[in-house]
């Protein structure tokens, strides 16, 4: 419940941004700049003296958007692969699976960043970089749960009806297939908000002036020691939610299997 709250409170900001935000998130005040935190400015001014209270606000829907875009490309190219590879067998899921090897085989965060850098770092190329780094995990449990369901005598029933192999994967093994999928990929939001605000902290994801969490953290590290609230308060953020995410995924998890269910 806890994550369900935060979660769906960052959304509630990230839909109203435009409306509750007192400021433009890139209007410049360069007389007031590096003003702290008070009554007009909440969050204070950063170094161009643009108001951070709104430039978090606004940062909340590029956070939130980018990690169920993420999540919905990589998990979509998952399934297939790891439906197609469960299903068919033999060379088909030799090669697939040493395909997603070949992923697996990088850290996420590096592999995205020299994808990021071929394809020229901006936000829309870090979006693509984290969806090609995070498909193969979604691949591999997809195989895995089609091995196990397409022994079942559901599945040997409705063969023995006429039932096409299209019709089969569609209608009973990736509808049983979902709950672990659907876990996994609700855990798997915050981490690609992290790693979303990890290249665009070194310089691959959003570019300035977009008011990106990991982006207004690298800007205002320079300024931590006296100016605090400038890296302090997009840095929060990130912690909030992605904790929301991971408390949501945690109790998706508890209340999908009957196992871990609390009595």
């Amino acid at each position: 419940m806890a994550g369900l709250v935060i979660v769906s409170a960052f959304m509630l900001i990230a839909l109203t941004a435009p409306w509750i935000a007192p400021q433009d998130p890139l209007a410049q005040d360069l007389a007031h700049r590096l003003t702290g935190p008070g009554e007009a400015h909440p969050f204070g001014l950063d170094s161009l003296g643009r108001d951070v209270f709104s430039r978090v606000l606004y940062g909340a829907r590029i956070s939130v958007v980018t990690g169920f875009i993420v999540v919905a490309a990589a998990a979509a190219c998952g399934i297939v692969a790891g439906t197609a590879a469960g299903w068919l067998g033999g060379w088909w899921d030799e090669g697939l699976m040493r395909f997603t090897d070949m992923f697996l085989a990088f850290p996420s965060l590096i592999l995205a960043m020299a994808i990021s850098a071929i394809l020229r770092p901006s936000l829309t190329n870090a979006l693509i970089a984290i969806a090609i780094t995070s498909w193969p995990t979604y691949a591999r449990l997809t195989r895995a749960q089609v091995l196990t369901l397409r022994t079942r005598d559901y599945v040997d029933a409705a063969r023995a009806q006429g039932a096409t192999d299209l019709t089969i994967i569609s209608r009973h093994l990736i509808p049983n297939a979902l709950a672990p999928l659907f876990v996994q990929a609700t855990l798997n939001v915050g981490s690609i908000i992290l790693i979303s605000a990890g290249l665009s902290f070194i310089g691959f994801g959003a570019q300035p002036p977009t008011p990106e969490w990991g982006l207004m953290v690298s800007e205002g590290r320079r300024f931590l020691m006296e100016q605090w609230w400038i890296p302090t308060f997009p840095a929060l953020a990130i912690l909030a939610l992605v904790l929301g995410f991971n408390l949501l995924g945690d109790g998706v998890r508890d209340l999908l299997d009957p196992r871990l269910r609390k009595i």
